[in-house]
């Protein structure tokens, strides 16, 4: 890797999310406040959720914005470098391996669904007091879940941006994000699916289920969750398969 070329595109993503600040603001903190607001104020507020339902949400909220972010960051810039400005070849002109312009594209959406996911705890704090409920015992394990996740997050967005054409994006999003948002535990622990074991197991294919039990473990212990183990050793398979995807698919990619 050269290290002076890899900062220098790290460093002009930054200057591209400054200069497109507002719209970016718009993108990471508006989807989690409207979460947060609507099923953790208006739902239970309303009566038709229990007041811990605000702490067992939580999770999931943060979950699915680190998820949409990063895979939203990453993927969609490589579909219109790729097929409309083709501002990859400009990038792919860098004295530095293919492989690193990819993993740079995975670093900066990382950062960005870093933001997104920590954005949803001071939000909640604010809008769901009295009855928000969290218990951080190990902050190093919360921070490794954490990061995992935004790993996941970065590097599904690196393989859907090389794998997906452009007239195929609405399919991306009703056909992969959709359902994994719904059968990812988001809205409810893994132990709900009880009643349904066939569907109990099928889901363990999701990542995001990992994802949400993960935050879950370490942001909310009191309500029942995967084993942490198992969550880690899960969050990372899938941070290794889809960046060795990615990057496979960058290459075939960049050289065709």
């Amino acid at each position: 890797m050269n290290r002076k070329a890899f900062l220098a595109l790290l460093a002009r993503d930054a200057h591209v999310a400054r200069r497109n600040l507002g719209p970016l603001i718009l993108q990471t903190f508006l989807q989690p406040l409207l979460f947060v607001f609507i099923f953790g104020r208006v739902m239970v507020g309303s009566g038709y959720m229990p007041a811990a339902y605000k702490s067992l949400l939580l999770p999931g909220i943060m979950a699915i914005s680190m998820v949409f972010t990063g895979v939203w960051a990453v993927a969609m810039p490589l579909i219109g470098e790729f097929q409309f400005t083709h501002e990859i070849e400009d990038r792919l002109l860098a004295p530095i391996d293919i492989s690193w312009v990819a993993i740079e594209k995975v670093v900066a959406g990382l950062i960005q669904a870093l933001v997104a996911g920590l954005t949803v705890i001071p939000l909640a704090w604010i809008i769901l007091r009295p009855g928000l409920e969290l218990h951080v015992a190990n902050p190093l394990l919360f921070a490794t879940i954490t990061l995992l996740v935004a790993g996941f997050s970065a590097c599904g967005g690196l393989a859907l941006g090389c794998s997906v054409d452009q007239q195929h994006i609405g399919l991306m999003f009703s056909m992969v994000m959709t359902p994994m948002i719904f059968f990812g535990c988001t809205y409810y622990p893994w132990s709900a699916l009880s009643k349904f074991p066939i569907l109990e197991k099928i889901v363990l294919i999701n990542p995001l289920v990992y994802a949400s039990e993960g935050l879950r473990a370490t942001l909310v212990p009191q309500f029942p969750h995967l084993w942490l183990p198992l969550i880690l050793v899960a969050l990372t398979t899938f941070d290794i398969l889809l960046l060795v995807l990615g990057l496979r698919q960058f290459r075939n990619k960049a050289v065709s």
